[in-house]
């Protein structure tokens, strides 16, 4: 980038950075009445009426997910990319060490066959795994739920239960402590294995860290990008130039590169 094009990156930074702040001031003045207005613009975390999300400076949001209303986000837990927590009609609670990965969705019940309202209570170091659906349901600490599954009104997934890929859990359905429940409808598979269980919390482990990454690697500005970029391609044609110099070394039996 040019000098030019630098300068017109900067300038267009503060106006944006000054309209943001100048938007966020002007809903600050408004109140609650704010929510009010038709215009949507995205926001990663978003009032409705008088309910205010409430996240962890510890935890990991990325910025094109949504979470909206009364939810909270524990110390150390992701919400990964395109993931939508909406606690509107009631609330969603998050754990410590919870990764909720992509495009997954969690709501809340307000209205069911059995007519109860009901919120989404999710432990510590539970792994939902991509596009899964949490509704209205309770999963405890360290349970796993796989790709795609969907968990509905008034279930309860114990301590160290797994729902696998795909499962549709029905409402007011209870897995026990240690079973595997798979299917459509979701029915008991097997006892969860002692390796399943110590992949469980090593899951947890790896996602937090892995959000850390993603977490500092959002706070870089063009700048710093653009210098990484460039060292990365400078560090690329040092290791080709010395594979080629190896190469020629072992075909005229010269020393090899350093």
């Amino acid at each position: 980038m040019g000098t030019m094009g630098r300068a017109l990156y900067s300038v267009g930074f503060w106006i944006r950075e000054t309209g943001q702040a100048l938007d966020r001031l002007g809903c600050r003045l408004q109140g609650k009445n704010h929510f009010r207005e038709q215009l949507s613009r995205h926001r990663t975390l978003m009032n409705v009426f008088d309910k205010a999300p409430s996240v962890d400076k510890q935890a990991f949001v990325a910025p094109s997910a949504s979470i909206t209303g009364d939810v909270h986000v524990g110390r150390g837990s992701s919400i990964w990319y395109g993931c939508v927590l909406r606690g509107d009609a009631n609330s969603i609670t998050v754990g410590a060490g919870t990764n909720i990965q992509d495009n997954s969705l969690v709501h809340v019940a307000k209205s069911n066959l059995s007519g109860k309202v009901l919120p989404t209570v999710i432990g510590d170091n539970v792994t939902i795994g991509h596009s899964a659906v949490l509704h209205g349901c309770t999963v405890e600490d360290e349970a796993y739920i796989g790709t795609s599954a969907t968990v509905l009104d008034g279930a309860h997934v114990e301590k160290q239960a797994m729902v696998a890929s795909g499962a549709l859990v029905r409402q007011n359905t209870r897995i026990p402590s240690g079973e595997v429940w798979g299917g459509n409808p979701a029915r008991f598979l097997r006892k969860v294995t002692e390796e399943e269980r110590a992949f469980f919390s090593s899951s947890a482990v790896d996602y937090s860290n892995l959000a850390q990454v993603h977490a500092a690697e959002n706070t870089k500005n063009l700048d710093e990008t653009d210098f990484k970029k460039l060292l990365h391609k400078k560090n690329s044609r040092d290791a080709e130039y010395d594979s080629q110099l190896n190469d020629l070394a072992l075909s005229e039996n010269v020393p090899k590169a350093a």
